[in-house]
């Protein structure tokens, strides 16, 4: 049987082969501040494409401010630009919300999530809080229990009330006390300044690891290799949070731009460098790309909301 395949079709094909990509320059914008989570992924993308061959010329630049959102409406205003990329995940949902964006990520064209960490909760060794249950049945009588964290609105504050809902605590009331970082947390928590802190697990692992820190909690749905934490879901709270880092692309690129994009990213996922990179830095794989991201950013979006909403930052 004969196929006739016209050019216009063949053109399209050749343009979903993630071989076009290396013919070209990418920018990835990190929107933050150098050396940074989102700038880390960000550079870490750019080395693997470039050693790997997927893109020709990889090159990352920064545009900090407000949680993201500068960046995402300088990305917003790149329509079109098939050949820009920007790092984001959900410090960016809660900050567009918090922050009143006029642009929010309906506005840009979802390509993969990459990676995550997922939090625990901590609390002093000599502490009498054995596990999330102890602590609890104490948070339940005393809503009042100071819980350290990040800042306002971001990820370790979605965790605390995830968790005071759970546990049947008035997530307007309870007494969450925001750190600009995890080091002030950190001293929070050893210094007895607060009942317990919540943080991505990087951040206390070497405390914990010493003894210093008890790890009541993961915020992960299933026990993870190398952290002797038990999760919150099989203490019996049904909470699950991952600090993901995803990648997005300019508002009105063609169908087959975002193929090659997502094809790339593909390529680079399947690769061992990307591998061996995840397992340098310690993230985990939560990739998913395509369709799936999509849906999975409007899920997370409307999440987000309802989380920021019962904590009284957004109406």
């Amino acid at each position: 049987m004969n196929v006739k395949i016209s050019a216009l079709t063949l053109s399209a094909l050749l343009l979903l082969t993630p071989s076009t990509l290396a013919q070209g320059a990418v920018r990835i914008m990190a929107p933050a501040a150098p050396g940074g989570g989102w700038d880390q992924t960000s550079r870490a993308i750019q080395t693997v494409m470039q050693d790997e061959g997927i893109a020709k010329a990889v090159t990352v630049f920064n545009v900090p401010g407000a949680g993201g959102t500068i960046g995402l409406a300088q990305l917003y205003n790149a329509k079109g630009d098939g050949n820009q990329m920007m790092t984001m995940g959900l410090v960016m949902v809660g900050a567009i919300l918090t922050n009143a964006s006029k642009v929010d990520l309906s506005r840009v064209t979802p390509l993969a999530r990459l990676t995550g960490e997922y939090e625990v909760m901590v609390v002093p060794a000599s502490s009498p809080y054995k596990s999330m249950k102890d602590f609890a049945a104490a948070w339940k009588g005393n809503a009042g229990l100071a819980v350290a964290g990040g800042s306002a609105g971001g990820t370790d504050h979605m965790l605390v009330g995830l968790l005071a809902k759970s546990v049947g605590v008035d997530t307007k009331k309870m007494n969450y006390v925001p750190f600009s970082g995890g080091g002030e947390t950190l001293a929070a928590v050893l210094g007895n300044q607060v009942a317990a802190g919540v943080a991505g697990y990087g951040e206390f692992e070497a405390q914990i690891k010493a003894g210093k820190l008890r790890a009541i909690g993961i915020s992960s749905g299933k026990r993870q290799a190398g952290i002797d934490a038990p999760t919150f879901k099989e203490q019996g709270f049904n909470v699950e949070l991952a600090n993901w880092r995803g990648i997005v692309a300019p508002p009105g690129i063609s169908a087959s731009e975002k193929a090659t994009l997502v094809a790339a990213l593909d390529k680079m996922h399947a690769s061992k460098a990307w591998k061996d990179t995840l397992k340098t830095r310690n993230w985990s794989d939560l990739y998913m790309s395509g369709s799936k991201f999509d849906v999975f950013l409007k899920l997370e979006a409307v999440r987000v909301r309802g989380v920021l909403q019962d904590i009284g930052l957004v109406k």
